[in-house]
């Protein structure tokens, strides 16, 4: 590996505060101030932002090529500059007439965007400050260099630098920027993980290509909620809003097959209907293969132990695949119940009926043990039409509304099984 030059301490980024000596301030003599966030006038982009933008927030937006990171901003810009003024956007990629061209096709108002074709971070925030604009894109940060170090753009220390540059940037002038980061081969933003200590917030383009819909997900946000999910849809004209993402996810769900069962999820604040199927059959090889997609590998590894440990099924021949339905990725364990489901009735070959969904999370033991927030997890199932709802004995003993649903509270997965399957 190659040694990377570092700055020098003396050329190194400002502070934060105006040139001089720094003196120590009370906290309560720090007067308060509730922020006038920006709206972009896209409500799932403004929802897992924490309600819109905060002024001199620095916010990273990360995915695979093509997932639609610029695409949304464009967007986004094109909804805010219609209510602030004027936006910057800087480009280290695309040619203006490329972005023109992008513009077009999403038929975007692009009269307050101002374009800029540049790598040099000096540069870039030289144009801010003649600018003023009221908000910021820098697409991408592995493009920029700054002229204190040697070192290539895209490395380490380019990566670090540059952006604690634009983060002191925003900070003093107040103008937010988003910043646009490549991922790794491991899906990780580039950096590595640099850019996420620096900024305010961090935000995941995720989706499958065999799809049509995209997932934003908020890693980090030190203005709202995290884990938040918003979901998007692409089309001809760039991403559209979805409004009810349980129905899109059960979308084509089959009825009366074995192997698939509904499940209550919750994503940041937003409960989701998904669909989990299993396909369990006997191996031809000597080692039987396991595979999940969408939820964790070890995770399924374990609850298939316990099924075989404490409800006496017998898997250790057999082939087990399972997958979210539309390529979502899970990592709540009120899942476990569902995977539990989904597996056993591919395993016995009983379908689960079609109007039930079931959520709770799995201990060793074999037992059910209650989840956060089932009454909203239940108020969605209702409002999309199920009708049963095989939950945590401990969440059934406590909900103060039921919303038209019949419900089985069950304590381990001997009871479980016996309710689900029958």
């Amino acid at each position: 590996m190659a040694e990377e030059k570092t700055v020098s301490a003396g050329r190194h980024v400002a502070s934060l505060n105006s040139p001089g000596k720094v003196e120590p301030v009370s906290l309560c003599s720090i007067e308060g101030a509730t922020e006038n966030r920006m709206l972009t006038g896209i409500k799932e982009f403004d929802r897992i932002l924490g309600g819109g933008i905060v002024p001199g927030s620095v916010i990273l937006v990360g995915g695979d090529p093509g997932i639609g990171k610029s695409t949304l901003l464009l967007q986004a810009f094109a909804g805010l500059s219609q209510k602030t003024g004027k936006m910057l956007y800087v480009s280290g990629e695309e040619s203006p007439r490329q972005i023109k061209m992008r513009a077009d096709r999403l038929s975007v108002s692009a009269d307050n965007i101002v374009l800029l074709p540049e790598t040099s971070i000096e540069g870039i925030l030289d144009a801010a400050i003649k600018i003023s604009p009221d908000a910021m894109v820098v697409d991408s940060i592995q493009t920029v260099f700054t002229q204190e170090l040697s070192s290539a753009p895209g490395s380490v220390g380019q990566v670090r630098e540059c952006a604690a540059k634009l983060m002191m940037f925003a900070k003093r002038s107040n103008i937010p920027v988003f910043i646009v980061g490549h991922v790794t081969k491991e899906g990780t933003i580039a950096g590595p993980r640099v850019l996420e200590h620096i900024v305010d917030t961090v935000l995941y383009f995720e989706g499958d290509r065999g799809h049509s819909y995209r997932i934003m997900r908020t890693i980090k946000n030190r203005f709202g909620s995290t884990n938040e999910i918003g979901i998007f849809e692409m089309s001809d004209s760039g991403l559209r809003e979805v409004d009810n993402p349980s129905e899109l996810f059960l979308s084509g769900r089959p009825r009366n097959v074995s192997g698939s069962t509904v499940v209550a999820s919750l994503e940041g604040t937003r409960p989701l209907m998904v669909e989990i199927q299993a396909l369990v059959s006997r191996t031809n090889f000597g080692i039987p293969r396991r595979t999940s997609i969408g939820v964790d590998f070890n995770r399924v590894n374990l609850l298939v132990a316990i099924l075989e440990k404490r409800a006496g099924m017998h898997l250790g021949g057999m082939d087990i695949f399972i997958n979210i339905v539309g390529g979502l990725k899970i990592v709540e364990p009120a899942v476990d119940l569902g995977i539990i489901a989904t597996i056993a009735s591919s395993a016995r070959d009983v379908p689960i009926g079609p109007k039930s969904f079931v959520f709770g999370e799995v201990g060793l033991s074999g037992e059910i043990r209650a989840v956060a927030q089932a009454n909203a997890r239940l108020k969605e199932a209702s409002k999309i039409g199920f009708e049963r709802a095989v939950i945590p004995v401990g969440n059934a003993e406590k909900i103060d509304n039921n919303y038209g649903l019949k419900i089985n509270g069950v304590k381990d997965i001997e009871e479980f099984l016996l309710s689900i399957l029958g």
